[in-house]
């Protein structure tokens, strides 16, 4: 697509947009100096280098697992003879609806000693299960649950995938393992490390499941002082915020040496067989299923139900209008999360992609940057900035403008690739056809550019809505006070005991979670 010069107004448009996104990072940065926080100082200390261990070494095992989990995964569903593989591939990216702290919460209820699954494991002759709390619990919780951030990029990208090169390879004699080695793996080597980088930079702004298994990382060393030492908490951020740095300039760095194939979607995609694998490939995905759906599903259903009726058969109060206002909460502050973030991303997508823009592209490294830091830091940065900053700041404390600007600087980054892709997908002989026949630039955007991007559009808001209705750092720390999400009522609920309330409201954000992940993101996923 050839370069388009862009307007004035859009270029400023672009350029203010970067100093929004940059800010939490920006104001970070300043107020570790004007603090008196010392993040060198605390680098070296037991303080901060034990939880920054544990963090680093929890995100490298997660992201290994997560990335050898949801290859194989998309691999079965896409490439092979699996049985059932088109049910399958609608199944395994669900959970991604889950926060990964209800996911902890069932997980402990349904797999450790006394759980739900301990009768069943007995009946196979496992009498002893591990206890769900620290380094494992944290690793199989956030694996189960962030596999998808692999699992979809890897296969979508398997399924464009031309098979020439593979029956090349298959008719000079090598074997299926030697093909996949040594011509599928360096094809999909991008969307592997693009998606382990998402699951890395996920692990290490954690929150929820981390707590719950009480598991101390950086993030809960961070939540723990941000109100007694603010120094401190300031510090820690900044050593967060440097440590997601490291790693997407390293993914970067190490993209840069993969081969960039284009590819197209072949009218016929090369299928394997998985003769005497057949078996143990389906025990895989059958116990992926039961681990991350089956079994959360099953403890939320439980604690709901063990709210609904006594052990003599009377109703237990469940306060319907807490659930309702929540719900209602959830949706609106994540509808309106997702619009601003597209009216605010669509147009740096023109402006990197059709224009070739310099203030595009940069304001589009800008954003994308943001997705490394993580939540806790954004509402942290933003919670003290309205406290310290006088009257600018007192307009926007604990208002709902301060909650849903966190919310886009934290997600607009997942809903870049997919604009990027909508805004390239339009033809520029469409474009051309248009302008002869007499029409502006305002008509030619709206009966050319509008239909072909609406998918992917819509998959970006998606993307946007989901995590956001699953965000748990930034609604605790930024929700204006009488305004309740799902989350931050599950959170206090399991804090309190308050199991009964908490699988109920955990079942309506999943159902609700489900459903839009399917209207808005697997039915388009061919648009991310």
């Amino acid at each position: 697509m050839r370069k388009h010069n862009a307007n004035r107004g859009l270029r400023v448009f672009g350029l203010v947009t970067a100093i929004a996104f940059a800010f939490p990072g920006l104001y970070l940065v300043w107020r570790n100096f004007t603090s008196g926080a010392d993040p060198l100082g605390l680098l070296f200390s037991n303080q901060t280098l034990q939880p920054l261990w544990r963090t680093i070494y929890l995100a490298g095992l997660v992201s290994v697992s997560a990335a050898c989990l949801g290859t194989a995964l998309a691999w079965l569903t896409a490439r092979t003879d699996l049985p059932f593989r088109k049910l399958w591939s609608v199944l395994l990216p669900v959970p991604l609806v889950f926060p990964t702290f209800i996911g902890a919460a069932a997980f402990i209820r349904a797999l450790s000693p006394g759980g739900l699954a301990s009768e069943w494991l007995t009946a196979f002759g496992v009498h002893h299960t591990p206890q769900l709390r620290g380094l494992f619990g944290a690793w199989l919780v956030l694996t189960f649950f962030c596999y998808p951030y692999v699992y979809l990029p890897v296969n979508a990208r398997l399924k464009q995938l031309p098979g020439s090169y593979e029956q090349t390879a298959l008719l000079l004699g090598d074997t299926q393992p030697q093909v996949f080695l040594r011509v599928v793996l360096r094809q999909i080597g991008s969307s592997i490390t693009a998606g382990t980088l998402l699951v890395f930079l996920y692990t290490i702004s954690d929150f929820g499941a981390v707590q719950l298994m009480r598991f101390d990382t950086l993030t809960r060393a961070i939540e723990m002082n941000y109100l007694a030492r603010p120094p401190i908490s300031f510090a820690m951020s900044l050593i967060l915020l440097a440590l997601a740095a490291v790693v997407v300039v390293s993914e970067r760095a190490a993209s840069r040496h993969l081969p960039d194939i284009r590819t197209h979607r072949p009218q016929h995609a090369l299928k394997y067989e998985l003769g005497s694998w057949k078996v143990p490939s389906l025990l895989l995905v059958i116990a992926t299923f039961a681990i991350s759906i089956v079994a959360p599903v099953a403890a939320m259903a439980d604690w709901a139900l063990g709210g609904t009726l006594r052990s003599d058969g009377r109703p237990l109060t469940v306060s319907v209008s807490k659930i309702v206002e929540a719900t209602i909460n959830t949706l609106t502050s994540s509808i309106a999360t997702g619009v601003v973030a597209l009216l605010l991303i669509t147009p740096i997508a023109f402006l990197a992609n059709r224009h070739k823009d310099r203030i595009g592209r940069f304001t589009h490294s800008v954003v994308i940057s943001t997705f490394a830091i993580p939540g806790i830091l954004i509402a942290l940065s933003l919670r003290f900035w309205t406290i310290r900053s006088g009257f600018i700041g007192s307009f926007f404390y604990d208002s709902m403008a301060l909650l849903i600007f966190a919310y886009v600087v934290r997600f607009a980054a997942l809903a870049m690739g997919a604009a990027s892709v909508a805004v390239n997908a339009v033809p520029t002989a469409l474009h051309d056809a248009a302008a002869t026949l007499g029409a502006d630039r305002r008509r030619r955007f709206r009966t050319v550019d509008v239909p072909v991007m609406k998918p992917g559009l819509l998959a970006a808001t998606g993307l946007v809505v989901l995590s956001t209705m699953k965000e748990l750092p930034i609604s605790l720390l930024l929700a204006p006070i009488g305004f309740p999400t799902l989350t931050t009522r599950i959170f206090s609920s399991f804090e309190e005991a308050f199991v009964a309330e908490a699988g109920i409201m955990a079942l309506v954000l999943v159902t609700a979670s489900a459903f839009l992940s399917w209207s808005l993101v697997l039915r388009r996923s061919d648009a991310l």
